[in-house]
């Protein structure tokens, strides 16, 4: 692609993302690093990776932020229990199926 048509297609690229939709975005992707030492504790490479995604897609934005307020500390007992009660949820049980992930509660 030609770089002006690249310059003119960004302010309709930029426009297209919503600060909340940017916000929820960022927050989700650090939720991650949160989720994935919990998760590590259970399960190794790959399926770890898929077991975080699956938790954190079917976490709630209140259960979002608070996943976010652990970042840079080693998870408390209130912030697992969060996870597995995200984890136990029918629509993450789904998607941890749809991964070849077995991760019980």
């Amino acid at each position: 692609m030609r770089p002006t048509l690249m310059l003119a297609l960004l302010p309709l690229t930029l426009a297209a993302c919503s600060p909340q939709d940017m916000a929820d975005k960022v927050a989700r992707r650090t939720a991650e690093t949160v989720v994935r030492p919990i998760v590590d504790d259970r399960l190794a490479g790959p399926q770890a990776g898929a077991a975080t995604a699956c938790v954190v897609q079917n976490a709630s934005a209140a259960e979002i932020q608070s996943l976010v307020r652990d970042v840079g500390v080693y998870a408390g007992t209130s912030t697992e229990a969060v996870v597995w009660s995200i984890v136990a949820r029918a629509e993450t049980q789904s998607c941890l199926a749809a991964n070849g992930v077995a991760l019980g509660v």
